[in-house]
């Protein structure tokens, strides 16, 4: 079984900074990416940023300049500092990994629990 649990979400006066964390365990054989994403009330979840196992990162243009996504791989986390924080950004942020539990098991999306980030104006 694998979890991913996230941390550090909470309320933030805009122009304010949070870090969110997310530790992935369980039975594990390699991480590709993992990635933070978002849902704000009423809306679709949306992409927030993602690194992969080898460094490579990608924003969404809202977020870009402002958050950066940054991985442990040793300790198999991820985490996303925000910056400059907007009432916009609020919502319930989720840990995504996209992972192996075996050598030749299929590279497999799980998902943690999420956790709110409220960016008050």
């Amino acid at each position: 079984q694998v979890q991913l649990v996230e941390s550090g979400g909470g309320l933030v006066q805009a122009g304010g900074s949070l870090r969110l964390s997310c530790a992935a365990s369980g039975t594990i054989f390699s991480i590709n990416a993992m990635a933070w994403y978002r849902q704000a009330p009423g809306k679709q979840r949306e992409l927030v940023a993602s690194g992969t196992s080898t460094g490579i990162t990608n924003y969404a243009d809202s977020v870009k300049g402002r958050f950066t996504i940054s991985r442990d791989n040793g300790k198999n986390m991820v985490y996303l500092q925000m910056n400059s924080l907007k009432p916009e950004d609020t919502g319930v942020y989720y840990c995504k990994a996209s992972l192996k539990r075996s050598r030749f098991a299929q590279l497999t999306d799980y998902w943690g629990q999420g956790t709110q980030v409220t960016v008050s104006s």
